[in-house]
């Protein structure tokens, strides 16, 4: 077995305590004190996580802009320099690669964020497919270190801890600022439904932002326990999970990141079809009449035959509602469809509803 990597914070969260385990190849950090608290002080105040894992690729050329267009699904034509993009890469079939953020610093410049557990996959891919195209690729994820500050209070514990100011970004927009002689990206982005920003910047410059905030005792260190309890109220795609090589955006219901107006792109075919002809199955959401959690990989039935499965589930923290995000059949993808959902030997009740369990606060 590989041996995990540690980021540049791993020393800090030994020191507090955190429970660690595996994740995309990375030794993270799960919890702090708990769950619940960590997911709640982000929900009311802010906190802040290490995303160091996540990978950054930088294109730059006179083709960049035609040619993260032709790998990506979103359209980067329509934005300006210092405004990010969500939106994913695509297989021909329509699976999904990764789904990413896409920086634009200009039509020739453009800084990729990609998942994680995909670095090594995405970036061989991204380098398979820019044959014929005038651009300079570099894998930087190692260069960078990467913190998320979530919450209402984001942006005052920012500027009054950090002394740069940030309440001039507006919602998936950045800067780069000159902080203690070295440059830094702030971006106005995150992955908890709340608002937020995420910092990179070189590794010794994290562990500083890092050691300022939590020793404030204001911004609370948070594990990627919470990260997946926060992105699933607002249901925000996993890879692996909502996305992967065997389920499209359509399926996910994220076909609003793809622009099929677009001239073309890797996977636009398939995306096309799937839009005309419909799809097979959807991700959709059930809330269950019990208290009963359902977990990932558990099956969805409908008089006793598999329709789906089970793709996230909790008992949501900020609701108190046992739901879950779920790949099932079309037929029964319909709001207000009764549902089971099988929980070891036992059977449960549940309404298929909207996926969002929780309001987005974000900052326009």
């Amino acid at each position: 077995m590989d041996e995990l990597i540690r980021t540049c914070l791993y020393d800090k969260h030994i020191a507090l305590g955190a429970k660690m385990s595996p994740f995309g190849g990375f030794d993270m950090p799960i919890e702090y004190t708990s769950i619940i608290e960590e997911h709640n002080a982000v929900r009311h105040a802010a906190g802040i996580f290490d995303v160091s894992h996540m990978g950054e690729v930088l294109i730059t050329g006179v083709d960049a802009e035609k040619y993260v267009n032709h790998i990506f699904t979103n359209d980067v034509r329509e934005i300006e320099p210092g405004q990010i993009l969500y939106g994913m890469m695509l297989y021909p079939s329509g699976g999904v690669v990764d789904d990413l953020l896409v920086y634009k610093k200009s039509s020739t410049e453009y800084f990729l964020v990609i998942n994680a557990s995909n670095i090594a996959k995405d970036y061989a891919w991204i380098v398979e497919n820019s044959n014929g195209f005038d651009v300079t690729l570099e894998n930087q994820s190692d260069r960078f270190g990467e913190v998320a500050v979530q919450g209402p209070k984001a942006e005052e514990m920012i500027e009054k801890h950090l002394s740069f100011k940030v309440s001039d970004l507006g919602f998936y927009t950045f800067k780069e600022l000159t902080y203690h002689g070295q440059t830094i990206l702030v971006s106005r982005t995150g992955y908890t439904g709340e608002d937020g920003f995420e910092i990179y910047a070189a590794p010794e410059i994290i562990n500083e932002v890092w050691d300022i905030l939590v020793g404030s005792k204001e911004v609370a260190p948070c594990g990627l326990g919470c990260r997946d309890t926060l992105r699933f109220e607002v249901a925000l795609p996993l890879y692996g999970h909502e996305l992967s090589d065997e389920i499209t955006p359509i399926e996910s219901g994220l076909s609003m990141f793809v622009k099929l107006n677009k001239p073309e792109f890797i996977g636009k075919e398939a995306m096309q079809r799937q839009k005309e002809q419909g799809v097979m199955q959807k991700v959709v959401g059930i809330e269950l009449h019990d208290k009963a959690i359902p977990r990932s990989g558990y099956d969805v039935e409908v008089e006793g035959v598999k329709v789906g499965y089970v793709t996230t589930g909790y008992n949501s923290i900020s609701t108190g509602r046992s739901v879950c995000m779920a790949l099932i059949d079309s037929q029964y993808a319909t709001l207000g469809a009764e549902v089971d959902i099988r929980i070891r030997k036992k059977v449960f009740k549940g309404t298929v509803c909207k996926k969002r369990f929780y309001q987005k606060n974000y900052k326009k």
